[in-house]
């Protein structure tokens, strides 16, 4: 049954309201992990959202989130985008949530996901979320993928793209290490407590003179494909 979302009735005063979009890659399984985080700030600073495709949700049960949170957080799909609306004047998925977010972080971002927001390509609801976007919300994408995907030539001119033409923050992969598929090298996500962190040194930053990315160590940085 598809479900209605209005911004102007999640939005919560005095909240950072925090958009994570997965997508099909098995680092997808931290995602509840995140907004459990998130959400047990003693301060209750945070409001989290997911938009998920369908493919990331082999890696991660959508209703183990709405659980974990107590209804606090849903995870929206791409029936809940076109499954509502039935008529002009309908609320649209993918603007509500836009206008909603304060930050979005595409946690997960695959390599096929990568591929559609460096063409414009918005086929699903995480992707049409991103096309949607106002260029000054905040926007972090979490590459995670197979080595040789990664390093694959096409990947570096889609993240020029995105970084230089889209102004998005890319952070990650890992350096050498383990990967699901049983490959050792780069493309494992950032690791989900730094994502965390990177969240939350955003919703503190006072003015746009200061990083928030500086308090993190090296390795979590943006590594070139070569």
């Amino acid at each position: 049954m598809p479900r209605m979302f209005i911004a102007s009735e999640r939005r919560r005063q005095g909240a950072f309201h925090v958009l994570l979009l997965s997508t099909g890659s098995v680092a997808s399984i931290k995602i509840p992990l995140i907004v459990q985080a998130l959400l047990a700030d003693p301060e209750q600073r945070f409001e989290v959202q997911v938009a998920a495709t369908n493919t990331s949700l082999t890696f991660y049960d959508g209703k183990s989130v709405e659980e974990l949170s107590k209804g606090r957080s849903q995870v929206w799909t791409d029936q809940d985008e076109w499954g509502f609306w039935k008529e002009k004047g309908d609320p649209i998925l993918h603007i509500e949530l836009r206008r909603w977010a304060d930050i979005v972080l595409v946690v997960p971002c695959s390599a096929n996901t990568l591929g559609k927001i460096a063409n414009g390509l918005c086929d699903n609801v995480v992707t049409s979320v991103l096309r949607a976007l106002s260029p000054v919300t905040p926007t972090y994408l979490f590459p995670a993928m197979n080595t040789f995907m990664y390093t694959h030539p096409i990947t570096a001119r889609q993240l020029k793209v995105v970084t230089e033409e889209l102004g998005y923050k890319v952070i990650g992969p890992q350096g050498s290490k383990g990967l699901a598929c049983g490959d050792i090298g780069v493309g494992a996500m950032t690791e989900w407590t730094e994502i965390v962190e990177i969240i939350k040194q955003c919703a503190t930053v006072p003015n746009d003179n200061v990083d928030p990315l500086a308090a993190l160590p090296e390795h979590a940085l943006y590594n070139e494909c070569t």
